[in-house]
């Protein structure tokens, strides 16, 4: 689950196009303004988009950090995020709703940081140099490096320079129930079959 926070403002200075409308805001102006920003509190600007909604812009920026990404640390940065954008009037004047969020599962691994912020998961990758017939394949990622990753390909360990991998997918895995820890207590929706013991050795008052 990606943590992510929403912000509205409708404060900042005039910016006009050359017919007398309000200019759109520029995404490479906002990824140079915002970077350093999101850098300052140890943190990767993953990506901007920028959409209408309505009467108000919707500025969309995803964050990313090595051990993840906390609420708390989405409404820190949305804070600085907002301040930033206000103080150079970089959206305009028309309103708009800042969205940060962190990256979801589907977000694709392209760089040595996403692929290192993977290592455990499982993902499906292409390899750029195989024959289309297996132009795919499936392994958990044990390691990862500035110049490539390890991978754990049906139990054989495999390495590749990210030169020859495509954009790798992480795969949703789902925990078997005799995978879940014993805690002594009726599986949800199961039946304990001492649950009902005592009703029926013991008569109602009055009885």
């Amino acid at each position: 689950m990606n943590a992510s926070s929403r912000h509205a403002a409708a404060r900042p200075a005039p910016a006009r196009s050359h017919g007398g409308g309000p200019a759109a805001p520029d995404a490479d102006r906002l990824v140079r303004l915002l970077t350093p920003v999101a850098v300052a509190l140890g943190m990767d600007l993953e990506g901007v988009r920028l959409s209408s909604a309505g009467r108000r812009r919707l500025l969309r920026v995803i964050v990313d950090a090595d051990g993840g990404v906390s609420l708390d640390d989405i409404a820190l940065v949305s804070r600085d995020f907002s301040a930033e954008l206000d103080a150079a009037g970089a959206m305009g004047e028309v309103p708009y709703t800042l969205e940060v969020s962190s990256p979801g599962v589907d977000r694709p691994l392209r760089e040595p940081r996403h692929w290192r912020r993977a290592v455990g998961r499982l993902v499906t990758v292409p390899l750029a140099s195989e024959p289309a017939a297996a132009a795919v394949i499936e392994g958990r990622i044990t390691g990862a490096a500035e110049n490539g990753v390890t991978l754990d390909v049906a139990g054989v360990s495999r390495q590749f320079g990210y030169g020859e991998l495509g954009a790798g997918r992480i795969q949703v895995e789902f925990a078997r129930l005799d995978d879940l820890p014993d805690t002594g207590e009726p599986a949800p929706g199961g039946y304990d079959e001492d649950a009902g013991k005592g009703a029926e050795e013991e008569e109602p008052d009055g009885y």
